[in-house]
């Protein structure tokens, strides 16, 4: 039996018993009756909130999961090495964007540029920089460059 079935029960009971609600007694049942009705309609509506509430979450925390993945995947989208396809990428490209043994990824290097008579822009790191020249990949022309120290 649920808690709203037997307050209802009791309620049948008091009323079954004719109780004297005029009598000190019956007064007193009477007034535990109704506050046991009235325990049971809130306890209920708790119940009823507790239910959609934790529909609710059990919801956002689907769409939470969703999101996970959806972020997850994109990461390991972007790190999978299977996904690696060597069509994708010349080897004579990889060669002139790495020239010396230059880093991109290091975003503490400075990176230089200088512009060719013919019109090329080239740019370059310190190491390069240090060894005071560098050839035009597209005239073959030496550009030759001087550092001296701001001391």
């Amino acid at each position: 039996m649920t808690i709203s079935e037997k307050s209802a029960y009791l309620k049948g009971l008091m009323d079954g018993l004719k109780l004297d609600t005029e009598k000190a007694e019956g007064k007193m049942i009477g007034a535990i009756v109704d506050l046991l009705c009235d325990v049971t309609k809130k306890l209920t509506d708790v119940e009823d909130t507790t239910i959609a509430i934790s529909d609710e979450l059990d919801e956002i925390e689907e769409d939470l999961d969703a999101i996970e993945d959806f972020i997850l995947d994109e990461d390991e989208d972007e790190h999978d090495e299977d996904d690696y396809d060597e069509d994708d990428y010349d080897d004579e490209d990889e060669d002139e964007d790495y020239e010396d043994g230059f880093d991109f990824g290091d975003e503490d290097s400075i990176i230089y540029e200088v512009k060719c008579a013919c019109g090329n822009v080239i740019d370059f790191d310190e190491e390069t920089l240090e060894k005071g020249s560098i050839i035009c990949d597209e005239c073959g022309e030496t550009l030759e460059f001087s550092v001296e120290d701001e001391e």
